[in-house]
């Protein structure tokens, strides 16, 4: 499987948008970075460390909460990704974005996705990230890794997406945006 970047922003730019109010949400946004290998896409995650007070030890994207110096989401994305796995903005070939999420703990979400070249010299920093995760776009189209469970919260029940990848499981808002990247790229019908 094999999809031309300037096919991938066509998809991404054709869907409308949802784009979420603000309310009293903390703006924050995340990176989804692919590159490609072998004529295949393959997407990188993070694994946070252990001793970080918010989602320790769990997947996700490269992202964080909008600060006053950044210009605008694109900017934050951009900027935490290089300051967690020294990825320069400029290596960053943006081709789109996806819907904005509601994460539980009060952040509003904005996920871009971009291209990085291939091998690309990651500085990780340890400090935050204890490992970088790379997978497949073919193996995260597998349905017998993904499986959907509901989860109450303040009263309300919530679908929560998972993906089960070997020792890894990519849950919560992160399967949540990676189900809505893969659905929009790779998924002709999109999957409820």
């Amino acid at each position: 499987m094999m999809i031309d970047p300037d096919d991938i922003r066509q998809r991404l730019s054709s869907h409308r948008l949802r784009a979420l109010p603000q309310d009293d949400l903390h703006p924050s946004a995340v990176l989804l970075p692919l590159y490609m290998h072998e004529g295949n896409e393959r997407i990188l995650f993070t694994r946070r460390t252990d001793h970080l007070s918010h989602h320790s030890g769990e997947i996700s994207f490269p992202g964080g909460r909008w600060q006053e110096s950044d210009r605008d989401l694109l900017e934050t994305a951009l900027r935490e990704t290089e300051e967690e796995m020294g990825i320069a903005p400029g290596d960053v070939e943006v081709l789109g974005r996806l819907d904005d999420c509601i994460s539980v703990h009060g952040y509003h979400v904005t996920p871009f996705v971009g291209v990085i070249p291939h091998p690309y010299p990651l500085q990780v920093n340890r400090d935050e990230i204890a490992e970088v995760i790379d997978v497949s776009a073919a193996r995260l189209l597998d349905p017998s890794i993904f499986r959907v469970e509901d989860w109450q919260h303040k009263g309300r029940v919530h679908p929560v997406c998972f993906y089960t990848v070997g020792a890894h499981e990519i849950w919560g808002l992160t399967a949540g945006i990676l189900r809505q990247f893969l659905n929009r790229v790779f998924v002709s019908e999109t999957i409820a």
